[in-house]
């Protein structure tokens, strides 16, 4: 047999073991994990270096630079995802990183770099990020079963709490002890690492529900349009994309700008700012980990959307709470909810979509959620200081409202199933109209997908 052929069955029999036992997962668990507090580091060395080179509005411009490439280029980044496979894609990804804030932390040692140089990196950072991002959305249905995405959707929120946590203040002792060179050569270690991990990852090659090939296939002209048009004609996607983008707007705002302005608001200072955001944080924590630990909860659609209308009431309570340890509690609800539906939504766009597009639906909905959500924050903080907190939470949960009003209002989605231990299709993954699927009379249930080759 050959090194390919016994790849392809280890991943095969992987995809029956639970994720958090399955050692392809944990690889893959800890390439993302090792990537995500480099990030962390890699913004704050990027901060500090480009405070010390520049004035203010110098180093703020270098670093909302990196938004511009990730906002134009994320779905073009679906597309190659679906093109070259997202493994190809994350791995060299990451290798460009890795080279890139090496290149960073040397010139740093033997040089004093102008913040031209440091907004040449952050452009670079930014448009690796606008392909990365997809790619790596795309890898779970590649490297464990259908039944199990619920589970690496929790171990993925785990990971990016764990970085949230460690990274801040790694970054900024590394900076402490060597300056940015040192922190952006610990930055390029991590990157170094989760690119050693990435290529120890196994993947199973998917066959697309309409029968055509997933890599490769088809003339790369023309293929955005056709992932949106998939999109558009998907009965549970559709819906949910939208659902979740409106949704993220009306969180973001409120979650970012909105309880630092609270705070200062009524006078709780910067430990009771950091009460609440590290409530939200163990609220977000503890739904990663009852999704990791369950593997799966019944009528995905539906809970997701109910879920949402009780995180808006607790949003809406975080600003008449009197303390700041009772806007902790409502901020706890809010983590604990918003961070299930989360996974529960990046774990249904996962099992619904068919393989070819994956990396393309994943782009759209992270141009939703880190491209145009972010546009809100000057919003909200311009309402506040006009309104108030009050208003401005409330008027932020109806938007989190009526994105639960499109997910309840789509037969389809509320019906939506994640796939159960024996690795049952999920309900309503039909494919969309005008697919050769569809043409052909296909089921309306995906046929269970067979791993191939290990690329």
């Amino acid at each position: 047999m050959s090194a390919i052929a016994a790849g392809a069955d280890r991943t095969a029999a992987g995809a029956d073991r639970p994720a958090h036992r399955d050692p392809n997962v944990l690889r893959w668990l800890g390439a993302y994990g090792s990537s995500m507090i480099g990030d962390s580091v890699y913004f704050i060395a990027l901060s500090w270096a480009a405070a010390r080179s520049g004035s203010a509005a110098q180093a703020g411009l270098v670093l909302a630079i990196s938004a511009v490439p990730r906002a134009l280029l994320m779905l073009y980044g679906g597309v190659i995802a679906d093109r070259l496979g997202p493994r190809r894609v994350v791995i060299a990804s990451d290798a460009v990183r890795f080279a890139v804030i090496l290149v960073a932390a040397g010139l740093l040692v033997t040089a004093h770099p102008g913040i031209w140089l440091l907004a040449v990196i952050a452009l670079v950072f930014g448009a690796v990020d606008a392909v990365f991002m997809p790619a790596v959305g795309a890898l779970p249905p590649r490297i464990t079963g259908p039944a199990q995405l619920a589970r690496v959707q929790g171990l993925r929120g785990l990971a990016g709490r764990i970085a949230l946590v460690t990274g801040g203040p790694l970054g900024g002792f590394a900076v402490a002890v060597g300056g940015s060179a040192a922190a952006f050569a610990v930055a390029a270690a991590l990157f170094g690492v989760s690119l050693v991990l990435l290529i120890a990852v196994r993947v199973r090659k998917l066959t697309p529900d309409d029968g055509t090939g997933v890599e490769g296939a088809g003339p790369q002209k023309g293929q955005l349009r056709a992932g949106l048009r998939y999109i558009r004609r998907h009965r549970v996607l559709f819906p949910l994309i939208i659902a979740m983008g409106v949704t993220e707007l009306g969180f973001s705002g409120p979650a970012n700008i909105g309880l630092v302005l609270l705070a200062e608001e009524r006078g709780w200072g910067a430990s009771g700012m950091g009460l609440a955001i590290s409530a939200f944080g163990v609220g977000a924590g503890a739904a990663s980990l009852l999704l990791a630990v369950r593997g799966r909860l019944p009528r995905a659609g539906l809970l997701r959307s109910v879920g949402e209308i009780f995180g808006a009431v607790a949003l809406a309570a975080i600003a008449f709470a009197p303390s700041a340890p009772v806007a902790a509690v409502a901020c706890l609800f809010v983590g604990l909810l918003g961070g299930m539906c989360g996974a529960l939504s990046g774990a249904l766009v996962q099992t619904q979509s068919d393989p070819a597009y994956i990396g393309r639906v994943t782009s759209v909905y992270m141009l939703l959620a880190l491209g145009i959500a972010p546009l809100c924050y000057p919003v909200v903080g311009a309402a506040i200081g006009v309104w108030g907190t009050r208003p401005v939470f409330v008027a932020s949960a109806c938007l989190i409202l009526v994105g639960s009003a499109i997910g309840l209002s789509s037969k389809a989605l509320r019906k939506a199933e994640l796939p159960d231990a024996s690795g049952a299709p999920a309900a309503g993954s039909s494919p969309a109209p005008g697919t050769p699927a569809a043409d052909a009379g296909a089921n309306a249930q995906a046929e269970p997908r067979q791993p191939l080759v290990a690329p």
